[in-house]
């Protein structure tokens, strides 16, 4: 009888659990996949030409939309590399609202995460459970940036204004009567500050729940113990970072290691896991949840207690205050070269890495002392964890490729950028 050939498979660049335009060419003997192959670039955004033609502050909104699911802590890493290479102080006031906000960015990332991961591998309920807190850290967003998502808040010196005073409220409709909606307006009668406070205390039953639903799951356990499994050597070797790198038992996080910002104040723990397969990548990312909720309780305490600016003084940077702007001219005219021409960054460079929910998100800047970047390099986590995609599914069943994809937690707007 002839050998049976190895057939190959098209997974994606339409495949609902590809998590982006990814096609994956798979070389199947019957359901076992002997090679998987990565195909990129069906999505290239060309962020890091883009910037080349922009002015510092035109690009940071194009920093939202590389990982589409962790804005704020992309603006940060691009704000972080631009104030290192001008040497500008940060007020600390703005360093709190930074961190506490890049949290509740880890928290919108690792819950979209848990609920397609989830989704893809039969679990249903998981993804409802995880938008519903979901729609609260929008709010959050929302509140200070007036946008949902692409939130362009963090600016180079600070932020761009400080936390509202209130909180938006649901409106009596057709659909919704004044008692439900006095129920949902129930903790937004104050502050930002408080609102947030109030997730806090109610988050660690929420995650309790996601936990009940999967950690003891048996059918969980079938499709994510054992899977994709990589030894802490190898995903040293291969530029892991973030929950891939500490699921293999490693404990690195630059929020430890190279503290940014007032990280090196906050009191938090480094989950790791111990057999590096997709079962230990889902506990370190559940109990990452826990950790970042800690991190934005420390930061509204602070924040209630310590009013203060929240960008630098520096008119060169950052654009003066609008009642400045009504009696003073030099002031308005700072105003409109700031957003006109921009500012100019002295010559050199800088790499400024963040600890991204997703790993090390790098942003490197040569400048040539123009008003926009000379080259503008951005050092994806994702890349490096999809390189790592034949490694991690070979001899395992085209299912289980799903499950694979799902613990790298891949976003292809920073892939293809």
């Amino acid at each position: 009888m002839a050998d049976i050939k190895n057939y190959t498979l098209n997974f994606g660049p339409q495949h609902p659990a590809a998590h982006g335009v990814l096609r994956l060419v798979l070389e199947l003997d019957g359901e076992v996949i002997q090679r998987a192959d990565p195909h990129i670039g069906l999505l290239h955004r060309a962020t890091e030409k883009l910037a080349e033609t922009k002015t510092y502050i035109q690009s940071l909104p194009y920093m939202d939309r590389l990982d589409y699911v962790s804005m704020m802590a992309n603006e940060h890493a691009y704000c972080l590399a631009i104030e290192k290479m001008l040497g500008v102080d940060v007020p600390l006031r703005a360093q709190y609202i930074r961190v506490m906000f890049a949290e509740i960015t880890r928290l919108l990332n690792h819950l979209l995460w848990i609920g397609a991961h989830g989704i893809d591998c039969g679990a249903m309920n998981i993804l409802i459970y995880a938008f519903r807190e979901r729609e609260d850290l929008f709010d959050m967003y929302e509140a200070v940036s007036g946008a949902r998502m692409h939130a362009a808040y963090f600016r180079p010196g600070g932020v761009y204004r400080d936390l509202p005073d209130s909180m938006p409220q649901y409106q009596v409709s057709k659909i919704k009567n004044a008692k439900t909606i006095a129920m949902l307006n129930e903790n937004r009668s104050g502050t930002l500050l408080d609102f947030i406070d109030d997730f806090c205390a109610r988050f660690p039953k929420n995650v309790d729940d996601y936990e009940t639903l999967l950690t003891d799951n048996r059918i969980w356990k079938q499709r994510t113990v054992g899977i994709g499994v990589v030894s802490p050597e190898r995903a040293l070797n291969m530029g892991f970072s973030g929950p891939m790198l500490r699921g293999s038992g490693i404990a690195w996080d630059l929020r430890k290691t190279q503290p940014y910002d007032v990280y090196a104040q906050m009191d938090f723990d480094i989950p790791v896991g111990t057999n590096g397969d997709t079962y230990d990548r889902y506990l370190v990312r559940m109990e990452e949840m826990r950790q970042s909720n800690r991190i934005i309780k420390q930061c509204v305490d602070w924040l209630r207690a310590n009013p203060g600016p929240v960008i630098t003084d520096n008119h060169k940077v950052a654009p003066p205050a609008r009642v400045d702007m009504k009696s003073n001219m030099e002031e308005l005219i700072h105003h409109f070269k700031l957003f006109t021409e921009g500012f100019r960054v002295p010559e050199g460079e800088a790499y400024v890495g963040v600890e991204h929910p997703k790993g090390e998100f790098g942003i490197y800047i040569v400048s040539d002392g123009a008003n926009k970047p000379y080259r503008l390099k951005i050092r994806a986590p994702g890349f490096s964890h999809l390189a790592a995609l034949d490694e991690m599914a070979k001899g395992h069943m085209i299912a289980d490729a799903v499950a694979v994809i799902g613990t790298m937690d891949i976003v292809f707007g920073e892939i293809d950028r």
